[in-house]
């Protein structure tokens, strides 16, 4: 283990970490690519090596986030470092897509479910009571801000009320919300690594071409069993029902972007009309929801004659 890769490593990653302290707007996003030095380096060196570099990066932030007021950043560089080596191990296995994906996501999850576990023990709380506190204690906060700027009182009475139904509808999806998020970063980090990696002479794996990426035939059947859900009358069931429809069509808004992903390739669609495409899809919820569509019924329409080239 080189002077130069534990540097890059802890630098990296104390950057990625503050960046959504000290920079504006933009910082929280950097943030989310905490991963990829412990996932670059772990690759580049192997697994104990990286276990070590991300004990020597956590000592390092540690003493950095306690003397700069941000205590909890530690908690986020253990976090984001077990996800870097989750991911190796999983390009290392020379995993599908996918199982990268899924499997990064689960231990995540898994993860953050005993920290909240834990947490709550400490104070003595539910894990749900717990997730309800925070929102409460951020809507009073965001309350009381507005109140100091000389708000009118009548809207400030409204203020209350639309933040209590927003509070328990992000409450009552906060699983789905959660997965969806989770899910997201270790896919973020999966896909920016691939060029990270060819810059470094590192091996990628070869997931194959990603506008033919397609999502799990069998996931239907969880939308087909999740829509009969809502129906019931139990509202557990429902809210369980609401939340898997909620997770399984962010899955096939990806599908449908790799279909528009393979035509754009088809048809070699300049890179500023893509951009212009991608610009829609990001802005326009509409698209979002034609992409879900698309996604899911592209099992039974084969929009890229997938099926049928494998069937040959």
């Amino acid at each position: 283990m080189k002077f130069t890769d534990v540097m890059g490593c802890t630098g990296s990653a104390i950057f990625l970490l503050f960046a959504s302290a000290w920079i504006p707007f933009i910082g929280p996003f950097f943030s989310l690519l905490t991963p990829l030095p412990f996932l670059y380096y772990t690759t580049k060196l192997g697994v104990h090596q990286g276990l070590k570099m991300m004990g020597i990066t956590i000592v390092i932030v540690g003493l950095i986030s306690k003397l700069e007021g941000y205590p909890q950043l530690i908690f986020f560089c253990l976090e984001f470092g077990i996800l870097g080596l989750i991911i190796a191990e999983s390009y290392r296995r020379e995993f599908t897509f996918g199982l990268t994906i899924f499997w990064g996501a689960s231990f995540m999850l898994l993860l953050g479910a005993v920290s909240l576990f834990l947490v709550g023990l400490s104070k003595e709380m539910g894990t749900l009571d717990l997730i309800l506190d925070y929102f409460q204690s951020n809507l009073t906060e965001t309350i009381r801000a507005y109140e100091s700027t000389g708000l009118d009182q009548e809207k400030v009475i409204h203020l209350q009320e639309y933040g209590r139904v927003v509070t328990n509808l992000v409450i009552k999806i906060y699983p789905s919300l959660v997965i969806i998020g989770t899910g997201f970063v270790v896919w973020l980090n999966v896909v920016i690594s691939r060029p990270l990696f060819r810059r470094g002479n590192i091996k990628y794996p070869d997931f194959g071409p990603m506008d033919r990426w397609q999502s799990p035939e069998f996931i239907v059947w969880g939308v087909i069993a999740a829509g009969f859900a809502l129906f019931l009358s139990r509202t557990g069931i429902k809210l369980l029902a609401i939340n898997l429809l909620i997770v399984m069509s962010v899955i096939y808004v990806f599908h449908g972007l790799s279909i528009v992903l393979f035509f754009l390739n088809r048809y070699h669609v300049p890179r500023w009309v893509r951009f212009g495409v991608y610009l829609l899809i990001i802005f326009q919820q509409i698209i979002l929801v034609g992409m879900a569509m698309a996604g899911l019924f592209d099992q039974w329409i084969d929009f890229r004659k997938i099926h049928k080239k494998r069937a040959n």
